[in-house]
């Protein structure tokens, strides 16, 4: 059996995310005065990705959209009742910031060339309009064939609905395509647990820290991808890399 198409996540894979939270938050909160409420840049950083998750986690749940969980996101952080409009003008402000920050890992592009004999996906937790804008605005939206989001599926990852439907939007079965994500849940298991090829990119990010058992065939660089896609692998395996 080979490996016909790889089907790609977005933040922390492709893109960025975290660098351009962390310098967009800071420029954000420089340019409106709320440095001085925390003690470090860095503890205000960690308070916005604390509301960032725990918002997130009830979206996921089904508890809230995905534009009532950014509006939630800011009035948590700022603890403050805020309007829909008054959260929202904020949140476009750090967008901003966060927007001039955006930029792809470097070994993302070497990567896709490496392959060029297969075909090319994504599929995210996000929207389709905040994927596709993100994705063109980092001139790789051409790079994919289709671009699959949570909000428009119905089913987010880890469960396995979303990689399945990213499979049949390619017209192939699962254990013909490969998933590569930064998380080792919500991508290395769910992929693996829905009979892909799953690909842990592992960037040492927080992830890292928090993986148990991990499914995934685990890399640590992009440049590693193109031979495993093209080994004769046993799918669902337990990674042999640690």
């Amino acid at each position: 059996m080979s490996i016909r198409a790889v089907v790609w996540d977005v933040d922390d894979t492709l893109f960025d995310y975290t660098t351009a939270d962390r310098e967009g938050m800071r420029a954000h909160l420089l340019a409106e005065g709320l440095l001085a409420r925390f003690e470090t840049p860095e503890q205000a950083l960690a308070a916005w990705r604390t509301a960032t998750e725990a918002h997130w986690a009830r979206h996921a749940a089904g508890e809230s959209t995905f534009e009532g969980q950014r509006l939630d996101r800011v009035r948590a952080f700022l603890g403050a009742e805020l309007s829909d409009a008054e959260a929202e003008e904020w949140f476009l402000r750090y967008v901003g910031h966060y927007q001039a920050a955006w930029q792809v890992f470097p070994d993302v592009l070497p990567a896709l060339d490496a392959l060029p004999e297969h075909r090319h996906a994504v599929l995210s937790n996000s929207s389709l309009t905040v994927q596709e804008h993100k994705l063109r605005t980092l001139g790789l939206r051409d790079r994919f064939e289709s671009v699959l989001c949570a909000v428009e599926l119905g089913v987010s990852k880890p469960a396995a609905g979303a990689f399945l439907a990213a499979c049949e939007g390619l017209g192939l079965p699962p254990h013909e395509v490969a998933y590569v994500g930064d998380h080792p849940e919500i991508d290395g298991r769910g992929a693996a647990e829905a009979g892909m090829m799953s690909v842990w990119i592992d960037r040492g990010g927080p992830h890292a820290r928090a993986a148990g058992t991990v499914l995934a065939h685990r890399i640590t660089t992009l440049a590693e991808l193109p031979a495993l896609v093209r080994a004769d692998t046993r799918f669902g395996a337990p990674s042999t890399f640690g």
